[in-house]
């Protein structure tokens, strides 16, 4: 049974009761944007109550009792205040293990024959992930340094820069450079060792002793140096213990801390058993860098430069050779690897680019993809101005500056994108147009790493080239998107009747509040294609809708509604629902039915079909509206017990087949069957005058309505 997520509290306090509790909880870490937790039963998580809740933009359930929570740029504060709630505390329960004590518990339940791929990727996502803010600082400090030249207020590129901007090339290039030692501080703590220690032994390579080494001219003796005649690089060995060692500037690399930690991993925990723990502190740390900083500078260095710069090279050749195909591919790769975590790969190439090539090629393309995604963005949130949509509002507006300001697009994959399948496809072809109009155009490069935003666009060359593409995936994704909907033209009419019944109980005008369902569907009915009501109307009947624009029943004629089902009529007071009781939904009848064949009790169009088959709405030629609901809360049964036989949209005559109701499951599972029957523009018309104390067959007259 799911834990209830509603009631006081704040967020951090409504998401730790939505995932069961503290003391399910066997881990909680944090990402840019998504709150990571592993839970003893994922089963008691309510997931649907979750992603109502304001300030959650989705929930993504994983495999092995993990659960995903997308938050956004808060994810930081709401991780902080979940940690700090008295029941996190230990109050009678054991304390969360840590996100690397998991790691070791969950290799005995992990399932299938290729485990080790989800952890290899993990390991390389949890080494950078949480460099994401620094990287973005340096790329933000960058781009607003090209800004300045682009503008003529400083050669950013000049060999003879003041010590101004020589300062300010500092600032950002200390992440880059000091890059390795970060990346090997994260992995170390991802395989549950020192992390102090991956760092010092990353450090020891990028001393000004070690570096100082590359200079021929520094003196010291032992050290050839040759160029590289395919990168143009400077490539030193220096005779250490009698042995030849190949010199490398590390700086900036990331395959050769990510290579040193895994084997540090294991000679680490090699010495942890050979030593006795109580002198674990001195003797592990000291053997595992007297043993892991020669064979890092001898052999793993210069195995992770060589891997580094054949995948540069590989990538190079492609793009030089074939650069439409590869302008192309990075776009459409990069919105599958995103959501799964798998493009950190390919951001580590650009990085191995910057450091060996002076440049990256990656980049460019991938901003295509970036703006693709920014501009479905657009789309929604245009379309959710259109229609109103509070909620979708606002997730479209942070995921969309997150995007344009940040070059983030991790809110709106798992906020918008990845909950609505119609806007994949059309992002998809956002991201073809702008990748084929930078391989047509002959490619972008940049020099420095940046995340792909606005802010970031001076970075790029040549820019003409770059805005051109970026705008075209933009302005296509965000065009397809809000001229073909995001919402399936089903979902479009449920969205909007839930807008319009939230609308009138904001407003005081529905009675029906403690009946949601009831009042969203009776207020589609009332207001699918509506216009108000004459100036000076009043409604008899709080909550009605309304009248539809077109011709209203002629003054005096009646008009006979006919009983949607076999059965014994009664009146709307003794159905046992206080919203139909209330005439919230307008004057009528319920039936008590013989059979579960539900028919249309009159000729017109068909407005509302509900997802779940329990509720129909019927707009006449002449402007009646009608609601039909079968049984009482059936919208809990989600369905089940209903086959549905037609669509909205359709035009219906008296006595077309619109549900089969199983009866018998709508009893067992405790609810009422009485189908109920009602006019939701009552309060428009004359009068409406319902027949009840007998019994019919589906379609004899039931209620009869006048002007």
């Amino acid at each position: 049974m799911n834990t209830p997520v509603a009631g006081p509290g704040t967020l951090a306090e409504q998401i730790l009761r939505g995932v069961g509790g503290a003391e399910n909880i066997e881990s909680l870490t944090h990402c840019a944007t998504r709150l990571r937790f592993q839970l003893h039963d994922g089963a008691k998580a309510d997931t649907a109550a979750l992603d109502a809740l304001a300030g959650v933009m989705a929930t993504v359930p994983q495999s092995g009792d993990r659960l995903q929570i997308v938050i956004g740029g808060a994810v930081a504060r709401v991780y902080s205040e979940i940690m700090n709630l008295p029941s996190m505390a230990g109050g009678g329960t054991a304390a969360p293990k840590s996100d690397a004590d998991v790691k070791a518990s969950m290799r005995a339940k992990s399932r299938g024959r290729y485990a080790w791929v989800d952890n290899f990727f993990e390991y390389l996502s949890d080494s950078f992930r949480p460099l994401m803010g620094v990287l973005l600082g340096s790329s933000l400090i960058i781009a607003i340094a090209s800004v300045l030249d682009a503008l003529g207020f400083v050669d950013f590129r000049a060999a003879d820069k003041s010590a101004t901007w020589v300062f300010v090339d500092a600032m950002w290039r200390s992440v880059l450079y000091f890059l390795p030692i970060m990346v090997a501080y994260n992995s170390a703590k991802k395989l549950k060792i020192d992390p102090w220690v991956g760092a010092a032994v990353m450090a020891a390579v990028m001393t000004p002793n070690f570096t100082g080494m590359l200079n021929p001219k520094s003196g010291i003796p032992g050290i050839t140096c040759t160029t590289n005649g395919t990168l143009g690089t400077q490539e030193c060995v220096a005779h250490v213990f009698g042995l030849p060692m190949q010199l490398n500037d590390y700086g900036g690399q990331v395959f050769v801390p990510l290579l040193m930690v895994a084997v540090l991993a294991l000679v680490y925990k090699g010495l942890q058993r050979i030593f006795p723990e109580t002198v674990h502190l001195v003797f592990v740390p000291f053997f595992s860098m007297l043993i892991m900083i020669p064979i890092t500078a001898f052999l793993i260095g210069p195995l992770g430069v060589w891997a580094g710069n054949g995948l540069g090279e590989g990538l190079s050749w492609l793009n030089g050779n074939a650069p439409i195909v590869f302008a192309i591919m990075i776009p459409l790769l990069y919105p599958f690897l995103v959501p799964l975590g798998l493009h950190w790969p390919l951001n580590a190439l650009m990085l191995v680019n910057i450091n060996t090539l002076g440049y990256d090629f990656i980049q460019g393309p991938m901003g295509a993809w970036n703006f693709a995604c920014f501009g479905a963005t657009a789309g929604v949130l245009l379309l959710s101005l259109r229609h109103r949509e509070k909620e979708m509002r606002q997730t479209a507006t942070g995921a969309l500056a997150a995007g344009l300001l940040g070059g983030i697009s991790e809110p709106s994959l798992y906020g918008i994108h990845l909950r609505f399948k119609r806007i994949y496809p059309r992002m998809l072809v956002g991201c073809l147009v702008g990748g084929v109009i930078v391989g047509v155009m002959g490619g972008v490069d940049t020099k420095a790493f940046a995340f792909t935003s606005l802010l970031t666009i001076p970075v790029f060359s040549p820019m003409t080239t770059y805005v051109i593409a970026i705008t075209a995936a933009f302005f296509v994704s965000m065009a397809l998107v809000y001229f073909s909907d995001f919402r399936t033209p089903e979902d479009r009419a449920q969205a909007n009747a839930e807008r319009d019944a939230a609308e009138a109980a904001t407003r005081g005008e529905a009675a029906a509040a403690d009946d949601r369902e009831l009042v969203t569907v009776g207020a589609a009915a009332a207001t699918a294609g509506a216009t108000t009501s004459a100036p000076g109307s009043t409604p008899a009947t709080t909550g009605s809708a309304p009248a539809t624009t077109g011709s209203t029943p002629t003054a005096g004629k009646a008009i006979e509604l006919a009983a949607p089902v076999a059965g014994r009529v009664v009146g709307l007071d003794e159905v046992g629902d206080p919203v139909f009781a209330s005439r919230a939904l307008g004057e009528g009848v319920g039936i008590e039915p013989a059979d579960g064949r539900i028919v249309a009790p009159v000729d017109g169009e068909l407005i509302i079909v509900a997802a779940t088959g329990h509720a129909f709405g019927i707009r006449t030629a002449d402007g009646v509206e009608v609601l039909i609901h079968i049984g009482i809360d059936t919208v809990q049964m989600k369905g089940e017990g209903f086959d549905v036989r037609t669509e909205a949209g359709r035009q219906v005559k008296t006595g077309d087949l619109l549900v089969e109701v199983d009866l018998d499951a709508v009893r067992a599972a405790e609810h009422p069957t009485v189908t109920l029957m009602t006019v939701t523009n009552t309060a428009d018309l004359t009068s409406v005058e319902p027949h009840t104390g007998q019994t019919v067959a589906a379609g004899a007259p039931v209620v009869t309505v006048r002007r």
